[in-house]
């Protein structure tokens, strides 16, 4: 889900503006990686650190969802440790994950 940058309300995909504060929404680009299980959190960390990722998710071979990572953890680097641990054991568990960015224009 999205949530506007400025008060935070939650939108739905297509919305132009917030209907709260009318501040008009940031058009958000998808990419998408494989990588294999050992790469994963080498992968993630660099995307992370780059700074105008605002999600990342990570997927399995089935396209479930495994982690998702919202952009303000990427910030603060002593909140990251954990989702880089459970990231680890991902990894470990799957052989090709698909890492799904995120990044406003």
């Amino acid at each position: 889900m999205v949530y506007c940058t400025k008060c935070g309300a939650p939108l739905k995909e297509g919305d132009r503006f917030c209907p709260i504060c009318g501040a008009p929404v940031a058009k958000v680009i998808r990419e998408e990686f494989t990588v294999s299980g050992s790469n994963l959190v080498d992968r993630v960390r660099d995307l992370l650190h780059e700074g105008n990722v605002t999600r990342v998710i990570v997927k399995d071979e089935k396209g479930s969802t495994l982690l998702e990572i919202p952009a303000t953890v990427g910030v603060i680097g002593t909140v990251i440790a954990p989702w880089l641990a459970a990231l680890g054991v991902i990894a470990a568990l799957a052989t090709k994950c698909t890492i799904v960015v995120e990044r406003r224009e």
